[in-house]
């Protein structure tokens, strides 16, 4: 929730309690993140752990119990009477902390992953949670139920010296520090105690193996580590440049879009999480722990516009040396690659988890890696022409990579194709498509003439051209006096929002502020944005969706660029009252404001904080 000026307000009570009779599945909105920048975990307002993949983001999970709360598993720590709970960051940080509120004591666990610059601690991927009793006495109960490989594999519990317990599976094996007793049942560790005011344990579950030994995790390593972890957050979150009027949301989305930074590569997931669904009980279930092509033109704008240059170096040459250098001579390139740069990510449905609520299947991996998407070239050329100006000079192998980029666009860019939206059915002349395609040719361009380099300008700015006057003419609808979602129908669709944002279009131009009218009359719900109505234009898969979160944001930077100023920032200050109590945002808003879809989306938060630069801007 925020405050009218945009800040965070004080985290609100959830209603998850720790009866018995408590749901069995925690709301989507109802978590924190927590990770290491090589994999993350969430974190219940109740006080569960139930998604965690370790080694990393597209390992296979340990704990799921977010998808299925019976086979999935979970690290369950909350006190062992009713309680009330609020959930909020350290500030600026993103160590989460969770508290408890009883008759009889208040209580917090602090859930964090240390960041260690040493690989091989590294490779431990320590999770650690600290348990405190602030005010009176409480009981807690702790059972730590890992189900290994999205519960497929089964494991074995074994008791290791000086308070260790080990599980060891076929391909993986964790070792679990408490600081006070814990019982082996079946697969599982339990244990039960209470704490006095003053008082605190220690859990921590260590990947093992591998030249990773087990090592003890004492109470008072735990507090150093938590020091330790609190300044490596604040130091990073230093260095960022904004200082407007939505500082508190701005960073929390720039420290969760470090959370998803696979520092190995520098490459970002589109979110940490697979198949929760973008309708409860529906089928749009999709794996995004990968990397968009799509995303990176926002993922630079964004690291760049704060002032995080490291990082956005270290995406431009992921980029550069997983997908632009390797598949730009090969023909066409992917829409999404591995964190690692690898290009086979076979999509398999995961039949025995019932999937969140009900929401069946879940899948992991994603068969859109093999759809062609157009617009993905442009944002590729984009976030390279982006770092050029704001970063560092692109090298002579990258110009070359670019024009073997730009040429296939010359020869390719009028093709059909399944769009942004990933749409599984029919393929199009999608706008958007052509839109990019346009931007890759542009930008291209700018960077030729600004470097002085090597360019056949003459082609490049004929198929341009040819772009323009396509989209003008084939792409307007003089009947819904809009431009549209693709050729031969007046199918509405959010993507138009970029055509100013991307400078094909001016903001104020008549044709454009006609189009922002309609979409505002038919997509808009309260500041809220559909990417398209599944009805008008079906995209191969059965039910509906929410809002997109992406879009809304992408709504208030076209009002605030079309001079409708006090409406953007009107729909930016409702927009962030739908974030969780934490700040996060999930990719689609639900009919009675729900977070649904994957969690936290990078894409959204990328949006948030453009949006907040340009409104800032257009305020003064």
């Amino acid at each position: 929730m925020t405050t009218p000026t945009g800040l965070m307000a004080t985290p609100t009570a959830s209603l998850r309690t720790t009866r018995a009779d408590a749901p069995r599945y925690v709301p989507i909105a109802e978590h924190g993140l927590i990770g290491d920048m090589r994999t993350a975990a969430l974190v219940g307002t109740n006080g569960t752990i139930d998604w965690y993949c370790c080694t990393r983001f597209d390992a296979p999970s340990v704990f799921a119990a977010i998808l299925d709360a019976d086979r999935g598993g979970a690290f369950q720590l909350a006190p062992d009477v009713p309680t009330r709970t609020k959930q909020f960051y350290f500030p600026d940080t993103n160590i989460l902390i969770t508290r408890f509120f009883a008759d009889h004591g208040v209580g917090e666990v602090q859930d964090f992953m240390p960041i260690v610059d040493d690989s091989r601690e590294a490779d431990r991927h320590r999770l650690i949670r600290r348990v405190l009793c602030v005010r009176g006495s409480l009981p807690f109960s702790v059972r730590v139920a890992p189900r290994f490989d999205y519960g497929r594999q089964r494991h074995t519990v074994r008791p290791h010296h000086r308070g260790l317990t080990v599980f060891d599976s076929p391909e993986l094996s964790l070792a679990l520090t408490s600081s006070v007793p814990v019982e082996i049942d079946g697969s599982d560790a339990r244990c039960s105690f209470t704490l006095a005011e003053g008082e605190s344990a220690v859990f921590a579950l260590d990947r093992i193996g591998d030249g990773v030994e087990p090592r003890f995790c004492a109470v008072q390593e735990a507090e150093q580590l938590f020091g330790a972890t609190v300044r490596y957050w604040r130091g990073w979150l230093s260095h960022s440049r904004y200082r407007g009027r939505w500082r508190e949301m701005v960073h929390r989305s720039a420290l969760t879009l470090k959370l998803l930074t696979y520092a190995p590569t520098g490459a970002i997931v589109a979110a940490p999480t697979t198949s929760l669904p973008e309708q409860i009980g529906g089928e749009r279930n999709w794996d995004y722990r990968y990397v968009w092509v799509r995303d990176a033109a926002f993922c630079i704008y964004a690291l760049l516009r704060l002032g995080f240059t490291d990082e956005a170096e270290s995406f431009v040459r992921f980029l550069s040396s997983k997908i632009c250098l390797k598949d730009c001579a090969h023909g066409p390139l992917q829409i999404m690659y591995g964190i690692d740069g690898r290009s086979e990510l076979p999509e398999v449905e995961l039949r025995h988890l019932e999937g969140h609520l009900g929401s069946a299947p879940v899948r992991i991996g994603n068969n859109a890696v093999n759809q062609l998407q157009l617009d993905i070239y442009g944002a590729l050329i984009d976030s390279l022409y982006l770092y050029d100006k704001w970063g560092q000079p692109l090298s002579s192998d990258h110009w070359d990579a670019v024009c073997n980029l730009v040429n296939w666009v010359c020869d390719n860019w009028d093709q059909p194709d399944e769009g942004i939206w990933e749409t599984r059915g029919k393929i199009q002349n999608f706008l958007y498509s052509q839109l990019m395609c346009w931007v890759a040719l542009e930008r291209a361009m700018r960077i030729a003439r600004h470097r002085g380099l090597p360019a056949d300008m003459i082609r490049w700015g004929r198929e341009r051209d040819a772009i323009y006057r396509r989209i003008m003419q084939r792409g307007w609808s003089t009947e819904r006096r809009a431009f549209v979602q693709h050729e031969g129908d007046d199918v509405l669709d959010a993507a138009v929002l970029m055509m100013p944002l991307a400078k094909f279009i001016s903001p104020t131009d008549p044709k454009w502020l006609s189009t922002l009218d309609v979409l505002g009359e038919e997509l808009v719900s309260d500041s809220l944005v559909y990417r398209y109505d599944p009805k008008a234009s079906p995209d191969g898969l059965r039910g509906e969706e929410g809002t997109f979160s992406i879009c809304s944001f992408w709504y208030v930077e076209a009002l605030s660029r079309a001079g409708r100023v006090d409406e953007a920032r009107l729909a930016f200050e409702k927009m962030l009252t739908y974030a969780n109590h934490v700040g996060l945002f999930a990719e689609e808003i639900g009919r009675t404001g729900e977070q649904i879809g994957n969690f936290p989306q990078a894409f959204t938060h990328l949006a948030l904080i453009s949006a907040a630069f340009n409104l800032d801007r257009a305020l003064g």
